[in-house]
């Protein structure tokens, strides 16, 4: 079925040419721009991922089949790198879409200044995110940074080591990551409830319907389709956000404890100059993506409502 389904559309992407080949002449620039960005060294990547390349061997490589995937697969610390990359995920994305929807369900309805709160809430979104991660970083520190002063001041609080223990480190990450994402699921989500026509609201009054009966009856079914792909881009910007990690944790530290896949393999490759095993390693976060990208969309029906 599907050899079928790809020859049918092979032979109409020839038919189409034909009869639109000024339209494909104009967009033949950004198909150069986008294989040579792109499909290029994507293309190399795999290559060198059957290769030894590293630093004793970068001119004089060859290749040596799946050995460094094998080599990938059998380092313990793969497992444990992946298995906090999966926590990393998890929390962040969950986090960015309830605080990022309940803001935008408060902004729907009239409110005085919403305007000035719209904006100031885009801000973290709006900043370069290295700027961010290193002001974050700064107020995470012991003695004089501003969150270690708000325990302290406010709470009553001992003041906490986040910068130099493994689940310190690791939670100031997601505290600053947690930060820059609600933004964007807020203003997809308030973009989606400004779509939904009001008029189904006034009939469920009618019939008789609370505020979460609409909520779990109309404004949720009604945001699916918009929040689905939303959900699944912040998956993947999540998983490799390699920003954060490395600017707030200062390269991983304290001991490496803080990485997730991303910023493993630029470890390996940079650091360690193991180009070969970070390109496989590279390939594995590629599938892995793609096989969790794919599984949430069919789960979830997040295109049953495009088609």
């Amino acid at each position: 079925m599907s050899t079928v389904m790809a020859t049918t559309a092979i032979k109409g992407f020839f038919a189409d040419l034909k009869r639109n080949r000024l339209a494909y002449y104009y967009t033949l620039p950004a198909f150069l721009v986008m294989g040579i960005v792109i499909l290029y060294p994507f293309l190399y990547n795999i290559v060198i991922s059957f290769s030894n390349m590293s630093l004793t061997h970068f001119r004089d490589w060859h290749f040596v089949g799946l050995r460094q995937y094998g080599r990938v697969f059998a380092d313990p610390l793969f497992y444990a790198t992946f298995g906090k990359t999966l926590a990393w995920t998890i929390i962040n994305v969950f986090f960015h879409v309830v605080i990022g929807v309940g803001l935008a369900l408060i902004l729907n309805r009239p409110l005085r200044g919403r305007a000035i709160f719209r904006t100031l809430l885009i801000l973290p979104w709006a900043v370069p995110q290295y700027i961010t991660a290193l002001t974050w970083r700064g107020m995470f520190h012991y003695r004089y940074g501003e969150v270690n002063l708000v325990l302290i001041k406010l709470f009553g609080l001992p003041p906490i080591e986040w910068l130099s223990t493994p689940l310190g480190a690791f939670g100031a990450c997601l505290i600053t990551n947690i930060w820059l994402g609600f933004p964007f699921m807020m203003v997809i989500a308030l973009g989606g409830l400004q779509s939904i026509p009001h008029e189904l609201y006034e009939a469920a009054e009618v019939d008789g319907a609370g505020r979460f009966q609409q909520l779990k009856n109309i404004t949720l079914p009604l945001l699916k389709p918009v929040m689905i792909p939303a959900i699944s881009l912040g998956i993947i910007w999540t998983f490799n956000n390699f920003n954060v990690v490395w600017l707030v944790s200062n390269g991983g530290q304290p001991a490496d404890s803080t990485h997730i896949l991303v910023s493993y393999v630029y470890k390996s490759v940079f650091n360690y100059y193991r180009y070969g095993y970070g390109a496989a390693l590279s390939m594995v976060i590629f599938f892995i993506l793609l096989l969790i990208s794919v599984n949430f969309i069919k789960r979830t029906k997040g295109t049953k409502g495009v088609y």
